[in-house]
């Protein structure tokens, strides 16, 4: 297992990173102790939740997969064997997140109020990254690349990052991040964090893959140049470049076909463009999560690669995945059909 600097902090975690978003609703507890067990033995450090998880997100599951984590950390007794990272909602109408309120919100009450929920959930005392799932910010950041005139109530970065940092002081989390972010918005979190001596931002948790490389139009070079790496999400595309969705085959017990909930992988060009990351796939010889997989790790800015299965043979295959060699000839045909086709699956 090969391993990278997260930000500035001096972490090291490692360049597969074990998603969980599925503990709860199609995994089990057992399941999921399972998936940890066995990521932890293959060298994986790094372990990305939420507190909005299991999903799709709805109120008697929220919270699951932090409490599917908690149970094995105080089983096992390795939660020094972890870089934990977990997220607080963004803006949003799920309200069952709060005691309180009708939305969710990054204000100071809020910020304290999931944060002492996590740790309850995951039964530790500390959290190692600590992300915003998305913005405050009225914004479209799941699909899409339009702008619309939102509306400009949002809570002010440095009072985020200010909140934020008391619970830095406090020990209950070490480092923050941000997920689904704009280019406008990480440099603001920069910004402000360097103005004011305030806690620095490590990441960037957003969408990319082989059909959604918009990360690589503003953010690549903030990334490298800020010392912000990209945690890769939706490598897979949600399952579409592993093949199993092709010709709208409907496999049993998988996300599309329990939820439904994929629109953002089948728009205009989506199908030609999935269909010929397969082929080059098949015309390689290996698997096409192995292709997809591995791409996301050759990039530069890339600190690590989420992954997430819903059974173990599945599990197995991504993780050896990354030890697939990315050679000048995969990567020109990959560049190749991005050119042909780019970013189908914004």
């Amino acid at each position: 297992m090969d391993y990278s600097e997260l930000g500035r902090t001096g972490l090291q975690v490692s360049r597969v990173c074990l998603g969980t978003m599925t503990w709860g609703d199609q995994n089990t507890e057992a399941e999921g102790h399972e998936q940890m067990d066995y990521a932890l033995d293959a060298g994986i450090n790094f372990w990305d939740t939420a507190e909005m998880y299991s999903v799709p997100p709805k109120p008697d599951t929220q919270g699951s997969t932090e409490r599917i984590i908690g149970t094995w950390f105080k089983a096992s007794g390795k939660r020094d064997k972890v870089i934990l990272a977990s997220k607080i909602a963004g803006r949003s109408p799920m309200s069952w997140t709060r005691e309180n309120e009708s939305m969710t919100r990054h204000t100071k009450a809020q910020i304290d109020e999931a944060v002492e929920k996590s740790l309850k959930r995951l039964q530790t005392d500390y959290i190692d990254l600590y992300q915003m799932h998305w913005p405050d910010r009225a914004l479209r950041v799941f699909g899409g690349m339009t702008y619309a005139d939102y509306p400009m109530d949002f809570e002010p970065f440095e009072d985020i990052l200010a909140n934020l940092g008391h619970h830095v002081e406090k020990g209950n989390i070490r480092h923050i991040g941000v997920s689904n972010e704009s280019p406008w918005g990480v440099m603001r979190f920069v910004a402000e964090a360097e103005k004011h001596g305030l806690p620095r931002i490590a990441s960037i948790q957003n969408a990319y893959s082989l059909i959604n490389r918009v990360f690589e139009l503003g953010l690549a070079e903030i990334a490298m140049h800020e010392d912000v790496g990209l945690l890769v999400y939706s490598p897979l595309g949600q399952g579409y470049l592993t093949g199993k969705y092709q010709n709208g085959a409907l496999p049993a017990g998988a996300r599309k076909t329990l939820y439904n909930r994929l629109q953002r992988y089948e728009g205009p060009g989506a199908d030609a463009a999935i269909s010929s990351y397969l082929a080059l796939a098949a015309q390689l010889g290996v698997l096409p999560e192995t292709l997809a997989l591995k791409f996301c790790d050759s990039r530069p800015f890339v600190t690590s690669t989420i992954i997430g299965a819903s059974t173990m043979a599945q599990l197995k295959i991504d993780i050896d995945a990354f030890q697939m060699e990315w050679t000048s000839e995969i990567e020109e045909a990959v560049e190749a059909l991005h050119y042909a086709q780019p970013n189908p699956c914004p």
